[in-house]
């Protein structure tokens, strides 16, 4: 934007913001570096709180912030002076300065006065070139919960303004992130070489409970997902068993080093992917809407998804066993369906690209892939109530897909509709793709798609984000009805 600016003769000022938390990144680095360079007019303004690393719902109180520029940025903080003068570059200058930026700071992000005093300071100059302001700021400051708890306080549902006590929604069930976390304990009880890697979301993956049995084994790497990939990959290159957990939209940041050090070298390492699927509240940013395309289109990934909480345990004890290829298992925000868990948390190892038939019916097929198959049980429950009987079945895999499943619900139904709580291009797209080389689409059968609608979709609870998708079970009921030409009643149901 400084350049464009400069390019077309404007007068504006352009300023970035960025947190300390963001500066573990790759990008923040080859931008500065770019910004040293080119000279243009800039202020960036890095927000140090001391959270490098994201203490979010950690099991024993915030986590230590981690990594060498953790280090650096205290040791800045502990400078004598709230600020270096203006036209005083020391000849050992920070990392900022050492790459073309002038360093301004540490200042004291509370002190308002200072702050706009330093800011209308830097705006008067002229040609200063790229300026770094180093502002120290607390997270919660001023609201007394907020600064005992930051982990409690990331994000936030509602909550009690005096006491800061939050009202979450009681569950008999557990997040399915931590029935993840449970099943690789039980796993990694039996085999020394599981490790596990993380992105600076010890909390949000579950991996702190991991982390508190085997301190040794679990890596925080910051928020540097693009790292933690190949760091995985480097452990797995050495024989290790290494469980790489990421949030799907952020998984999206180190794609490059999932395809080319990961695939490309048939690399063993186990990709969990949560928060796949609509988020909620945490709106598009976070939307796990992309994994499954970009997952499956790889040539030696294995893309699993389990339809609740036990499968998923099973899963686990699947990718374990998974020793010459990548694979990958995503599940959704939210909370598992309550199903019978295995002994012990411990899964049973699955044949690899093997589905199952949850429901026979005939006619019509229900194909599901993921948590979504629970609403294609329940959409099957809605048409039993007006005297249809469908098959819902539970692929499980969407690389290597279950062939023969798909020509047993292809040949034995009229219409077969394949759901998924992804993006255009996924699951459905697969099963397309499959049908149209066997020539199962060149007879009478109906195939519909349903997946996600080719937008982003907005801030909202997940059960409404469903909704707007199309993807509830009366949708998918809607759907049957339509395509078996009961359009009235299909229309009636889904203005309910």
């Amino acid at each position: 934007m400084a350049v464009g600016r400069d390019l077309l003769g404007k007068k504006n000022h352009v300023i970035s913001i960025i947190g300390d938390g963001a500066m573990t990144a790759g990008q923040a680095y080859e931008a500065i570096n770019n910004a040293g360079y080119l000279d243009s007019n800039l202020i960036i303004i890095l927000n140090d709180n001391n959270q490098v690393s994201l203490p979010t719902a950690t099991v024993n109180g915030p986590a230590p912030p981690v990594g060498a520029l953790s280090k650096a940025l205290t040791k800045l903080q502990s400078a004598k002076g709230t600020a270096k003068k203006f036209g005083e570059i020391k000849p050992e200058g920070s990392i900022f300065e050492q790459l073309g930026i002038y360093y301004i700071g540490p200042v004291d992000g509370h002190n308002i006065e200072d702050l706009v005093h330093i800011l209308e300071k830097v705006k008067d100059i002229p040609a200063m070139g790229p300026v770094l302001i180093h502002v120290i700021t607390e997270k919660g400051k001023g609201y007394p919960p907020a600064q005992a708890s930051p982990d409690k306080m990331h994000g936030v549902v509602r909550f009690d303004a005096k006491t800061g006590k939050q009202t979450k929604p009681k569950s008999s069930t557990l997040s399915y992130t931590q029935y993840f976390a449970e099943s690789l304990i039980a796993e990694a009880k039996e085999d020394e070489k599981i490790v596990a890697i993380h992105a600076a979301m010890g909390g949000g993956t579950g991996l702190n409970s991991f982390e508190n049995i085997f301190p040794k084994r679990c890596f925080d790497v910051g928020i540097a997902e693009q790292h933690a990939v190949t760091f995985a990959a480097g452990l797995a290159a050495e024989g290790l068993k290494p469980f790489c957990a990421i949030y799907s939209s952020f998984l999206q940041r180190g794609y490059d080093q999932v395809a080319h050090d990961v695939d490309l070298q048939k690399l063993p390492v186990r990709f969990v992917v949560d928060r796949a699927g609509l988020v909620g509240a945490d709106g598009p940013t976070h939307c796990g809407a992309f994994d499954t395309t970009f997952m499956a289109c790889l040539p030696n990934m294995v893309v699993m998804g389990p339809s609740d909480e036990a499968q998923l345990m099973h899963m686990i004890a699947t990718a374990v066993r998974i020793d010459d290829r990548p694979s990958c298992i995503r599940f959704p925000r939210g909370n598992g369906v309550g199903v019978t868990l295995p002994f012990n948390n411990k899964g049973t190892p699955m044949e690899v690209g093997k589905g199952r038939v949850l429901r026979e019916g005939s006619r019509v097929a229900i194909l599901g892939f993921g948590t979504i198959v629970q609403s294609c049980l329940e959409a099957a429950e809605i048409l039993k109530g007006v005297g249809m009987l469908v098959s819902v079945a539970d692929a499980r895999f969407c690389k290597p897909l279950d062939g023969d499943l798909i020509r047993k619900l292809a040949k034995e139904h009229e219409i077969l509709i394949t759901v998924e709580e992804g993006s255009v291009g996924g699951f459905s797209a697969h099963v397309s793709h499959f049908l149209c080389l066997n020539g199962l689409l060149d007879g009478n059968l109906k195939w519909r798609p349903m997946v996600l609608p080719d937008r982003y979709i907005e801030h909202g609870a997940q059960s409404e984000q469903i909704e707007e998708a199309g993807l509830s079970p009366k949708h998918i009921a809607g759907t049957v009805l339509s395509l078996v030409g009961e359009a009235q009643d299909s229309f009636h149901l889904l203005n309910l």
